[in-house]
């Protein structure tokens, strides 16, 4: 585990908000619309979205459970529950909030307790956890008001951890992966393949650590850094590909055209490849009162 030096610069969210001439602002912005407009669109295809999407590196975690008080989890937009397994088989006791009852269907199969309500409404009824956790969610998440509600259900000396995977492909594989968006979607979508895979994680980690400092109510939040690996075959990194928000607003037609080529250009260069993930943690423990 790596620790990162704080990303915020201490100007609280509203200011931040309200800072219309800042590029990284706008960027951001946009970013967030973007997510929460695609939120809705997981569910359409649950299983696949279990099936597919990356887990997260046990050694995460071990670090999340070492350093709270208790294995009481609260798992914020559990979606499928694929973080909240891993705390389960950790030993943890895991209840999940989640908006979409198609997703949390896949969790409740699985063994997991899921209500269905938007966090920052969600009533815990009295109820305390040891950790609140995100897994790729807290985007959707107001951040000042996630983090005051997060303090609200956690017991003393809690833990809020906020995760994030972040994934690198080789630069032959990003090259066509960009050759290939550019070819067949030239004004529907960015080409993300260009930009440092950090760069947009790092809005959101700032987003969510000075959510965390506005809230009041937690330490000095920090970062912590997991590095990792998976092997994609084409056919699984095709099965994965759709799961993406951003898909959703892509014709089908398009859609498809766009896996027939990716697919062709992976298999013309071996039919597998390695992506290098950074498992992101935006993490405090709630303050002393």
């Amino acid at each position: 585990m790596v620790t990162i030096p704080p990303q915020g610069d201490g100007t609280p969210v509203s200011a931040r908000t309200k800072a219309s001439s800042s590029d990284d602002e706008r960027r951001f912005r946009e970013t967030e619309r973007q997510l929460r407009g695609a939120a809705g669109s997981f569910g359409a295809d649950a299983e696949r979205y279990d099936r597919a999407r990356p887990t997260y590196p046990d050694a995460m975690v071990e670090a999340i459970v070492a350093a709270s008080p208790g294995t009481d989890v609260l798992d914020v937009g559990i979606g499928t529950g694929i973080a909240a397994r891993l705390f389960k088989a950790r030993g943890c006791d895991v209840l999940g909030v989640d908006v979409d009852d198609r997703m949390a269907q896949i969790a409740r199969r699985n063994g997991i307790d899921v209500e269905i309500a938007k966090f920052e409404d969600w009533n815990p009824r009295g109820r305390v956890f040891d950790t609140v956790v995100a897994a790729q969610t807290w985007h959707w998440i107001d951040p000042v008001a996630g983090a005051v509600k997060a303090a609200e259900v956690l017991a003393a000396n809690g833990r809020i951890a906020l995760c994030w995977n972040v994934f690198q492909p080789p630069p032959a594989i990003a090259a066509m992966f960009s050759e290939v968006s550019r070819g067949i979607l030239p004004d529907s979508i960015p080409d993300v393949w260009k930009r440092p895979a950090m760069e947009g994680y790092g809005m959101l980690a700032r987003r969510a650590e000075d959510g965390i400092r506005e809230s009041g109510a937690f330490t000095e939040p920090e970062q912590w850094r997991f590095d990792w690996q998976r092997t994609y075959t084409t056919a699984g990194w095709l099965d994965q590909l759709p799961t993406s928000g951003g898909f959703a607003r892509i014709p089908p037609d398009q859609v498809d055209r766009l896996l027939a080529k990716t697919g062709a250009a992976i298999d013309a260069l071996g039919g597998a490849f390695v992506m290098e993930y950074s498992t992101m943690v935006v993490t405090a423990a709630k303050a002393a009162v």
